[in-house]
This record gives C-alpha cells, structure tokens and sequence, in this order.
C-alpha cells in the first residue's frame, strides 16, 4: 500500500472546491487569458502597407493595410530605402508585401473567401472554449499572432462562436517581413483599455541591414476595475538554425525586459503578463538569461518572474512540434504580483495554466499523427485543420466581492 502526501491530498482539495466554487460563481471571480497562434490567417486581398510617416508612431493609422488595388487614392511619394522610423517621420509610403503571395486566389493555395472564413470559424471555435470548463465563458484576453489585418481578428471577434461575447479588437501592423502581426482581443464589458501601443524590435543582419520582425503589443487595462498589462509577443524565429538565429530571440527579450522595467519603475506592483511564441522553450537564454523565471510559485521572488509552463516543459509536453520533437514557444511570463503563496485571492492571481492540446486538435493519420492539425501541409488544404500550435490560456482568480 502507497502512501498519500497530505499536503498533496490538500491541494488537491483546495483545487477542487475552487474549481466547483468557480463554476458556481459563488465565491470567486474568474478570468481567462489566452495564447494562440493561429498560424498564417490571411485574408483574400493582395495588399501593401500605407505608412503615414506624419502621424504618431503609436497611432493606428500609422501604418495601415490597404487593397494594392487602392494605391492610387492615398498621397504617397517614391521611396526606396530600407524603413526605420527615422527616416520615414514626415513621408508618406507604399511599403510592398513580398510573402502573401500564396495566400492569394491566384496563389499556390488557391486561398479563397470560403476556405478564410473555415479558417476563421475553426480558430474562433477553439478560443470559444479556452477554459470555460472551469469559468463558463470564453476567455476575457486573447493575444493571438500570424493575423494579416485588423480585419482578419474582427473576423474572428464576429464569427458565430464569439460574437456573444462583443470583443473588441487591438492591432497594430508591424514592418514584419511576412506581413504577420500580434494583436489582441477582450471581453468590453469586463476589460477598459487605458493604454495601447506597440515596441519594435531592431535587428540588423552582418551588413547592417534591418531585419523585420514582428512588434511587442503592450495593452494595459482595467480587468473587473483591476490594473494590469498584457504583452503579446511573436518573437524572431529559427529560421537558420537555433544558434545562428539566437540573437535577435535575445534582443526581443530585452526589448521585453525593457518593458517590465519600465512597468515596475511606476509601480512595483505592477501585474503584468507577457504571453506569446517566443520560438524558444522555458529553458532557452532568451528566457533563461534575462528572465530567470521560476515554475514554481513557491519559488518566485519577490521581485521575479513566474513561468508555468516550466514544469510542463520538464515533463515532456510542448505546443508545437519540428522534426519529431516537441517545444514548448507559447508561454506566460508574469511579474511575481500575479502568484500567491498563501491562498490569498484578494486580487487577481494565477490559479491555473493549461495546454488545450484536446484530441480534435491532433493530426490522426499519418507522420504527423499526435501533433498538432494544421490546415495546410505544404499546399495540400483540410477543412478540419486548426493550426500548427496548440494554444494556452491561464486562469486569473479572485475573490468575489
């Protein structure tokens, strides 16, 4: 006969009924927040950036995605260097997209509107139920990367399986080389957004040349009237090879750092969650050498970083694989005021962090089979096909007032 922990017989207790506390809504307050890349959902349209060099930088209509069809109504001027927010301040600019081509009619994957909107209704079906066994709702926060447009993450807020939930939309277009952005959805009755705005990333290639990549989303807010940030990252990825591609992973990291920083410099308590594809595991030193985050909560600092997805990494589980292998890149960093380690639910803490890696969601036949269900495999299309991540959410707790 095997003995039982009793500390470990009581978390699990305590997990239990406030699970079934949750549920009731009786005596705690709850909020999902999820992580999803939805890889490449484009929309049908061919199209270039607009860069408004005269407008704020932080501005939505700084840098906007226009028909190629529609370039003759906007004022630009002839512009061929390569774009940094300097040179560009005061110009107006056509700024080509050189990576939609496949996801075109005339593509090689012969993207039309129906396969977009089984696209979208596949995704929006997969958030719809992002920790609602434990909350009953949707998630409050989405962050969400590989979305083309503004359009394409209002598409998914109206799909048939969110549009109850009225979310509203955060986006701005980065100077991505792919044309991919991050972005942001939340729940307007229960998030007031206070702040938005967007961090570039700078990379340079050996000849000084920059190399784009997707921007950090910083949205902060009022979640129930509770202060916190969110940060949605899609971070440089490993194309070349994991060394060779490693310093610009490393530069997004401090860029990342930067903004904790300057986050808990106004207030130390501040609560921040930083989620995203980091294209590095829990252990890599993108976030291993800045971050030092601990997996336990009864390990984080006073002044630390939480990564949950730590210990699911050390178990062998990920959210994507490549060439039989699997990582562990969609991730939560949260500052150490998001853990309690004495059950105190006064605010908002994490209570739970999950992979949704639910059997739908896996390949079934072939040398994929047990990995995530894309829809494309090169250019071979399935309706029932989700993305090439599994997506992650965490579940915030209070108590009710």
């Amino acid at each position: 006969m095997f003995k039982i922990n009793k500390s470990l017989t009581l978390l699990i207790i305590f997990n239990l009924f406030l699970t079934l506390n949750v549920k009731a809504q009786s005596k705690y307050s709850s909020a999902t927040v999820a992580f999803y890349n939805v890889e490449n959902l484009f929309d049908t349209i061919k199209s270039v950036g607009y860069v408004n060099g005269t407008l704020p930088f932080n501005d939505k209509n700084y840098h906007i995605q226009i028909a190629e069809s529609d370039i003759s109504k906007y004022e630009t001027e002839e512009f061929k260097q390569s774009y940094t927010y300097e040179n560009i301040k005061g110009k107006k600019i056509i700024r080509p997209l050189i990576l939609q081509e496949e996801f075109l009619p005339n593509g090689n994957k012969r993207w039309n509107t129906e396969k977009y909107f089984q696209k979208v209704n596949n995704i929006s079906k997969v958030i719809s139920e992002l920790g609602a066994d434990i909350t009953g709702s949707a998630p409050v926060i989405v962050g969400i990367c590989e979305i083309e447009t503004r359009e394409t993450l209002e598409d998914l807020a109206k799909s048939s399986a969110l549009k109850k939930y009225d979310y509203g939309v955060v986006h701005f277009n980065s100077f991505d080389a792919r044309g991919v952005d991050t972005g942001l959805l939340y729940q307007k009755s229960r998030f007031k957004v206070i702040d938005a705005r967007p961090h570039p990333i700078f990379n340079y290639d050996a000849e000084g040349k920059r190399k784009y990549t997707r921007d950090i989303l910083q949205v902060t807010g009022l979640l129930d009237g509770e202060e916190i940030t969110f940060l949605v990252n899609h971070w440089p990825s490993r194309s070349g090879g994991e060394k060779v591609s490693m310093p610009a992973r490393m530069e997004a990291a401090k860029v990342m750092k930067g903004i904790f920083d300057e986050l808990k410099s106004k207030n130390p308590n501040a609560k921040v969650i930083a989620m995203g594809d980091f294209n590095d595991d829990p252990i890599s030193p993108s976030i291993k050498n800045i971050f030092d985050p601990a997996g336990e909560i009864a390990k984080v600092s006073d002044n630390g970083y939480y990564d949950p997805m730590l210990p699911l990494y050390k178990k062998g589980v990920g959210t994507l694989a490549y060439r039989d292998a699997w990582n562990l890149f969609d991730q939560f960093i949260s500052t150490s005021s998001l853990v309690t380690k004495n059950k105190d639910y006064s605010t908002y803490k994490i209570f739970k962090t999950e992979i949704y890696n639910k059997d739908y969601l896996k390949a079934t036949e072939g040398a994929y089979k047990g990995f995530p269900n894309r829809m494309w495999s090169g250019d071979t299309y399935r309706a029932n096909g989700y993305s090439d991540h599994f997506p992650v959410y965490t579940i915030l707790l209070k108590q009710a007032k």
